[in-house]
């Protein structure tokens, strides 16, 4: 069975407000695949982030597939806007999701990839009757708000359940996980299950980005 190399979407949560151009571009030009955006409305999480502006103002610098966590209690609003600026995977908490299937159709009809973001309380079992409809399901490592939080161990558990579900029906739905992330717990995830990491804190607070990004692109699994 060949080896398969993990997705790495660092997160600009982390990044330099300051130097957003100057980070998108070494983004742009690093093994990343991905770039992660966190939304944040300082209501479903303590926090507020940049808003649609900021990242109209950006998308034209960004290279990467847009990978979008809205971390807020109405994201189906902004679906068309999501749209427009060209994203490619729009996350949703299942938290906030009252009409999970409905979101789900209304992202994919939109013509992204639809995925379902659970926080570190959430069982992965909860996705049972929508699974089959998700092209990627992102867990939450750490409690979403706030950039540099301490990983959550019984994440992996959380990775090797939800791998057994997906695999237990032939998709090819990813798994994501988000907080904490760095080359041990990267490691530990994508030998548990994991497709996709969310590094935001060991990427731009490393010394040389470029090589933190290195370091989690070596992490495959069979």
């Amino acid at each position: 069975m060949s080896k398969r190399q993990a997705i790495i979407s660092p997160s600009l949560l982390s990044a330099n407000f300051l130097r957003l151009e100057d980070d998108v571009r070494l983004i742009n030009e690093s093994e990343a695949d991905w770039l992660h955006i966190d939304v944040m409305d300082g209501v479903f999480v303590p926090n507020i982030s940049f808003g649609f502006p900021i990242l109209e103002a950006i998308r034209p610098l960004i290279k990467k597939p847009l990978d979008v966590h809205l971390m807020i209690v109405e994201p189906m609003k902004f679906v068309r806007e999501l749209a427009t600026l060209g994203v490619d995977t729009m996350n949703v908490h299942y938290e906030v999701s009252p009409h999970l299937h409905r979101s789900i159709g209304a992202i994919k009809d939109a013509g992204m990839k639809a995925a379902v973001t659970l926080n570190p309380h959430t069982p992965v079992e909860l996705l049972t009757d929508v699974l089959d409809e998700l092209d990627m399901v992102l867990l939450m490592s750490v409690n979403p708000g706030f950039g540099g939080q301490k990983f959550i161990p019984r994440t992996i558990d959380k990775v090797r359940r939800l791998r057994q579900m997906i695999d237990e029906r032939g998709l090819s739905t990813l798994i994501e996980v988000d907080g904490g992330v760095n080359a041990k717990t990267g490691a530990d995830l994508v030998a548990a299950g994991a497709d996709v990491l969310v590094a935001g804190s060991y990427v731009f607070s490393h010394e040389d980005p470029k090589a933190a990004i290195h370091s989690l692109k070596e992490l495959t699994r069979l």
